[in-house]
């Protein structure tokens, strides 16, 4: 992994999709105030508009590069599509590329000899990908591992409730191997309501207990409210900064503080708290 963990594609807390077909919606996008803008050339945009799309998104990339962070999501490597995709995307400006339905490191080698200018974004949306995390994660230039829950439902047959339990093996799994490779926080997987704000809430703080640091998006309404829950409370800023503030002055040495134990791995919680308020 070569990617720069303090960029502003690493350190995204909403990604937000529009489709690569749709290009009097990219300006919006921009203005939603989403962290990073990913041009889509996949799911969003239907076979007959394909090549249409490419063209939008190729035309109107040296534009956008500088206005905000913008990746392209591609159609699978593996894909005829993802083949045009790749072709024509060489030697354009490109911040990031995600990938989907990644499952193994071979596709993503041939993407970074053909794109050496963009860092990757895997998505592990399949059990073959799911499988495959350690090579995927260790790939050159992969920045952040992002979780494909629902084309990941589809593939292993699987339902789930509405806290989706079901699915923190995936999760759990997913952040392991991005701390495991020195990745960038991982990336959570959309929230399919445009109206229900609670679950767009519940689901970016489940999201940032499973130590996930950004989340998909695919209406710009949900920005603000996934930034309004990265952003810790104010209790939870307080007692960071008391953590600090408490081991600094015992000049690092392990100590209590209103009854809790104070260390090393407590402190870096407290620091994380207050990296994620910045």
């Amino acid at each position: 992994m070569s990617a720069n963990l303090s960029s502003p594609l690493a350190l995204a807390r909403s990604l937000l999709f529009v489709p690569g077909n749709r290009p009097e919606r990219f300006q919006k996008a921009i203005d939603s105030g989403a962290d990073a803008v990913v041009l889509d050339l996949e799911d969003s945009v239907p076979l007959s508009a394909k090549d249409d799309a490419r063209q939008s998104v190729i035309r109107a990339l040296p534009m956008l590069t500088g206005k905000a962070c913008i990746v392209v999501r591609c159609n699978s490597p593996e894909s005829d599509e993802g083949s045009s995709d790749l072709m024509a995307l060489t030697g354009v400006p490109l911040a990031g590329l995600m990938v989907p339905k990644c499952e193994s490191e071979l596709g993503l080698r041939s993407l970074a000899q053909h794109l050496p200018q963009a860092v990757l974004l895997p998505i592990i949306e399949s059990a073959k990908g799911y499988l495959a995390l350690q090579h995927i994660a260790n790939a050159a230039h992969v920045c952040r591992l992002v979780v494909g829950h629902i084309d990941f439902l589809s593939d292993t047959g699987m339902t789930c409730s509405r806290d989706q339990a079901e699915l923190n093996s995936l999760r759990f799994a997913v952040a392991v191997h991005s701390r495991a490779a020195y990745l960038a926080s991982a990336v959570d997987g959309v929230s399919v309501s445009i109206e229900d704000e609670s679950s767009w809430r519940e689901d970016t703080e489940r999201a940032l207990r499973f130590g996930m640091g950004g989340k998909l998006c695919i209406h710009p309404r949900q920005v603000p409210a996934v930034h309004a829950a990265f952003q810790p409370t104010e209790k939870e800023l307080l007692w960071a900064q008391s953590v600090v503030s408490a081991m600094s002055a015992s000049g690092g040495a392990a100590m209590q503080l209103r009854g809790e134990m104070i260390d090393a791995p407590v402190v870096l919680q407290a620091q994380r708290l207050l990296a994620r308020a910045r």
